[in-house]
């Protein structure tokens, strides 16, 4: 007997109890502001429930989770830059950017590199951001090629960079600190 999901809600039930907090991740590392954060994941959402009737099976649940949560998220990117809320910055334009205000009376280390790092991340451009959040949810490079559309290798080496950018960046923050 196959105990495989069968009904939509169910599929939905499962990729939600499997990726919810992944998707949560997510929306955050696309929307800053709360309230819009919130209508991201509610959209994340939507779109997932709608789109698993058309899941068929021939990639992984994770990545077809992955991708229609990506695409919500660039969706919403690209309409907040229509809206001027937006304005996302270039790979060599990151060690200019100012670190988010951090309150360090009320706040642990963790959590302000945290609030640093994921600042960077939301003002990288698209594409960028979307690769990194799939890095820091542990989706290998060729499963994030799929995704995005990508070579695995422009995957790697795009990650490669990224991450060499802001580890400088963070790490310019932390002396400057000091």
């Amino acid at each position: 007997m196959d105990a495989s999901p069968t009904t939509q809600d169910e599929k939905f039930a499962g990729a939600m109890a499997n990726f919810g907090p992944a998707l949560q991740r997510l929306a955050r590392g696309y929307e800053a502001d709360p309230a819009e954060r919130r209508d991201l994941l509610q959209n994340i959402h939507l779109a997932l429930w709608r789109s698993l009737a058309l899941f068929d099976g021939k990639c992984s649940l994770r990545s077809w989770v992955f991708r229609v949560a990506h695409n919500v998220g660039a969706s919403h990117v690209l309409s907040s830059k229509r809206q001027n809320r937006f304005q996302p910055a270039i790979l060599e334009d990151l060690a200019t950017l100012p670190a988010p205000t951090a309150t360090p009376e009320h706040e642990a280390a963790t959590r302000d590199l945290l609030a640093r790092l994921l600042h960077l991340i939301q003002n990288l451009r698209p594409p960028d951001a979307q690769v990194m959040l799939l890095y820091l949810e542990d989706v290998p490079a060729a499963e994030i090629g799929e995704i995005t559309g990508l070579s695995a290798v422009a995957v790697a080496t795009r990650i490669h960079r990224i991450r060499s950018l802001l580890a400088r960046h963070i790490n310019e923050g932390t002396h400057q600190d000091v």
